[in-house]
């Protein structure tokens, strides 16, 4: 793994790596952020994945379909750095990281009185049923599990998911 960070590092010097509790890029400071204790061609991955989102400019997203966008085109560079520097990353390892974005979208979309997909309203949090027309609203996170808020009234409710 070290290698490879000295690598990224003289491939791209103007990029900030600092060691971290995990794997993420952060658009506010410009510092791909990376596991301290990183080992595995995991991590690897992981690590390509995050300097894919640097090279992009990725920064906040204002939709969870953007949200899944930039996931898709961060893996598209990683794929292109794994082959620059010598690595191969798993197809199938790339399709289960994006299938926990599918599926967190998946779940914000369903509407909570009949079961109707749907999409996003302009409001970031806000989806509107195309079938019963009820309106609920999700939290911003794309960290939060799950939780349903009961409500007596159908005409709206919210939702953390």
């Amino acid at each position: 793994m070290n290698d490879l960070i000295t690598s990224i590092k003289t491939a791209y010097p103007k990029l900030a790596l600092k060691p971290s509790d995990t794997f993420y890029w952060s658009p506010q400071s410009k510092e791909i952020h990376y596991k301290k204790k990183a080992r595995g061609k995991i991590d690897q991955w992981s690590l390509l994945h995050e300097v894919g989102h640097a090279l992009l400019d990725h920064r906040d997203y204002d939709s969870d379909f953007m949200l899944v966008r930039l996931e898709i085109e961060a893996w598209q560079k990683a794929r292109e750095l794994a082959t620059v520097f010598g690595i191969h990353i798993s197809e199938d390892h790339i399709e289960e990281c994006l299938d926990t974005y599918r599926d967190w979208l998946d779940k914000r979309s369903i509407c909570p009185n009949c079961s109707t997909k749907s999409i996003q309203q302009s409001d970031f949090t806000h989806y509107r049923c195309f079938n019963c027309h009820m309106s609920w609203r999700v939290t911003k996170s794309r960290f939060c599990r799950t939780y349903r808020m009961s409500d007596n009234s159908m005409e709206s409710k919210t939702i953390f998911i």
